[in-house]
């Protein structure tokens, strides 16, 4: 498994203190900027390229993407086909999405998260499966589908 994390100049701080988390547990990162504290980038250009390189392998890439708030970033990685970002501020709601609505890409609002609950979310994002019963795979099936 391989995890994708991106982050504007809000999430700067938080990205590169869980990158070094993940690295202590081996768990295989890649840092896809910003790569310095620049007050001026923008969310999007880190959230997408985390969606893209995430929809490259649903089976073995996820990501994280990280801004003030989380919105904005979550909103960006989800105009990616087949990503399903989700903005995670509970560890039990994480776990929830990720497994019923297999969500690839988490999004975490930096200005409203410790580094100690941020932990807990992304543990609990990448522990989680996917469920693979009828039910959420039609439901999945069913986002990309035009209603009827």
């Amino acid at each position: 498994m391989t995890i994708f994390i991106g982050a504007d100049h809000r999430g700067f701080e938080l990205k590169d203190k869980l990158i070094e988390y993940l690295h202590e547990k081996n768990i295989r990162i890649e840092d896809l900027g910003n790569y310095q504290h620049d007050p001026q980038d923008d969310y999007p250009k880190f959230a997408k390229k985390v969606a893209q390189a995430v929809s490259q392998n649903f089976e073995n890439y996820l990501g994280i993407v990280i801004c003030g708030s989380g919105a904005g970033v979550d909103i960006a990685a989800n105009r990616t086909a087949g990503i399903r970002c989700g903005l995670g501020f509970d560890v039990d709601q994480v776990r929830h999405f990720r497994e019923n609505d297999h969500v690839n890409v988490l999004a975490l609002a930096a200005d409203y998260l410790d580094f100690e609950k941020a932990k807990a979310l992304v543990d609990v994002f990448l522990e989680a499966q996917p469920k693979k019963e009828e039910r959420f795979l039609r439901r999945i099936k069913q986002i990309d589908e035009p209603v009827k």
